[in-house]
């Protein structure tokens, strides 16, 4: 008898939530919890309240070169140049899913062509490259210009604007999951905002970046440093701040 009395309870609760709706009662789709935490939007070049400053100009304390010493790139002018030769610098910082902000600069007397104009590289967790060229009116291939995912997804845009002029890119990463045993449960995504434009919409990477061959995953850390190339260039680079998203 109870069990009867508590099914036709649950019953009339089912047919008055579904009268409710009926109704249009808006109080029934409403979520109050989580509350989004406060953030406070960057003005002009400032970083959001949240962001981790990873250069502001005055130097190169959050970055090491290949051998964990202090890179040998230039500081001036609130700006860092690649010093060729000296190597690809890192972030001390590891991070994981992240909004980037980049500000590059390629440089203003033109030397070379297709791959050897204004050459580098914003390596995500130091594998998956955002490629940073000088692609105005510089042909090469399509998924080696400025803004390809090297080697793997072509820009749906050429965004560049003219050698010697600063340039941004806005980077949404999600990284890569694995299981305990290595396995991939999850690839990585890319969207890429350049100079405004959309020219990577979540993109899938089919693993780290590879110069020859195809990429294939390989199990790493969640959490993996940031890094910039040196690709024998004298690129520039302003203003890189990063929100965490994990």
């Amino acid at each position: 008898m109870k069990s009867l009395l508590k099914l036709s309870l649950t019953i009339l609760a089912l047919l008055s939530l579904q009268h409710l709706q009926a109704q249009g009662d808006p109080e029934l789709t409403e979520v109050w919890e989580p509350e989004p935490p406060l953030v406070t939007p960057g003005t002009g070049t400032s970083p959001p309240s949240d962001a981790i400053v990873l250069f502001d100009g005055n130097g190169l304390e959050h970055w090491v070169n290949g051998k964990g010493e202090s890179p040998k790139w230039v500081v001036e002018n609130e700006a860092m140049t690649v010093k060729a030769g000296t190597g690809t610098i890192f972030t001390k910082q590891k991070f994981g899913d992240c909004q980037l902000h980049v500000e590059f600069r390629t440089p203003a007397e033109v030397k070379g062509e297709g791959q050897g104009r204004g050459n580098s590289g914003i390596f995500l967790q130091g594998r998956y490259e955002v490629q940073v060229l000088d692609s105005y009116e510089n042909r090469t291939y399509s998924n080696g210009q400025a803004g390809s995912i090297y080697k793997q997804h072509i820009p749906l845009a050429n965004a560049s604007k003219k050698p010697g002029e600063w340039q941004t890119y806005d980077i949404y990463f999600t990284a890569p999951k694995f299981s305990q045993e290595g396995e991939l449960e999850r690839p990585a995504y890319v969207t890429v905002v350049h100079n405004n434009v959309l020219i990577q919409n979540h993109v899938q990477l089919a693993g780290p970046t590879r110069y020859i061959g195809q990429p294939k995953y390989e199990a790493h850390e969640a959490k993996e440093p940031l890094s910039l190339q040196d690709h024998g260039n004298p690129v520039s680079y302003r203003n890189i701040w990063l929100r965490e998203l994990d």
